[in-house]
């Protein structure tokens, strides 16, 4: 499969607002079939939810992903 992902130059995770965000990049060499099961098993395992894709002119694919932050509250 190849180069499965990089993450961005900052850790790979940000915040914004109730959403966390991860930014994936898939390089060209990966077939979309591939990209589709990288992604896939981000979603069940990670609990990620596709917020944005972004395809180049050289194949090469950028997609965000977010999750919902659950903040717990002390019950004392």
């Amino acid at each position: 499969m190849g180069t499965r992902t990089a993450r961005t130059p900052r850790g790979g995770w940000r915040t914004q607002g109730s959403y966390e965000y991860r930014v994936v990049t898939i390089g060209q060499e990966i077939s979309r079939s591939d990209a589709r099961r990288l992604l896939t098993e981000e979603a069940e395992y990670g609990r990620w939810e596709l917020a944005r894709t972004r395809l180049y002119a050289g194949g090469g694919r950028k997609v965000w992903l977010r999750r919902k932050i659950i903040r717990v509250q002390s019950t004392l």
